[in-house]
């Protein structure tokens, strides 16, 4: 599969190390151009390359792993993404917990993110428990997802199984994304496994 990643940080190399030792072709991107990604490129490895953001976000399947406080400017900047995937896996620490009739920092991307398909997914735990393993000696970790299209869920379960994720499905992106984001999330700040059965 084509993924692009939007922004180099620790979750953005993350995301990327999983996905290129799973044998997908990555474009990773950052706000200060490819030539800043030659080492990062190097340790990855594999199909991965760097690219602009326009490059990153015209793949299948487009992760957003920019600070949360501009994500929603660097999603509105973009052409319209056509009902292609957009992973969010970002946090706006600074932002105040939502009211109940207000809505979360997924539902602004959503809306600011002109034909994405939305789905959060990554954010609820810190980046270096994203980096490692996914198969561990005590289980699997847990990714949760909330979107509010099906089949992009389908879709997004499959590469990450393929992964050894175990996903889990906390329903559409305003109630599930409640539940995983800073601030305020009682699902945030930790890494879940499975246990074997």
């Amino acid at each position: 599969m084509n993924i692009g990643i939007i922004g180099s940080g620790n979750i953005g190399r993350a995301f990327a190390g999983h996905l290129v030792r799973g044998g997908h072709d990555v474009v990773l991107s950052n706000s200060s151009g490819p030539e800043s990604l030659t080492e990062v490129i190097a340790q990855l490895g594999g199909a991965s390359r760097a690219g602009t953001v326009l490059e990153a976000a015209a793949q299948d399947v487009v992760v957003l792993a920019v600070p949360g406080g501009i994500a929603g400017d660097v999603v509105a900047g973009l052409p319209d993404w056509g009902g292609r995937i957009l992973i969010d896996a970002t946090n706006d620490f600074a932002a105040p917990v939502p009211g109940p009739s207000e809505p979360t920092s997924s539902e602004i991307i959503a809306q600011r993110a002109r034909g994405a398909r939305v789905v959060k997914t990554g954010n609820h735990m810190g980046a270096a428990d994203l980096a490692a393993s996914a198969s561990r000696a005590d289980g699997n970790v847990v990714l949760y997802f909330s979107g509010d299209d099906a089949e992009a869920k389908k879709v997004l379960t499959e590469l990450f199984e393929g992964l050894d994720f175990i996903v889990v499905d906390l329903g559409p992106l305003g109630p599930g994304s409640r539940l995983q984001q800073f601030p305020g999330g009682p699902l945030a700040g930790r890494a879940f496994v499975t246990l074997p059965l």
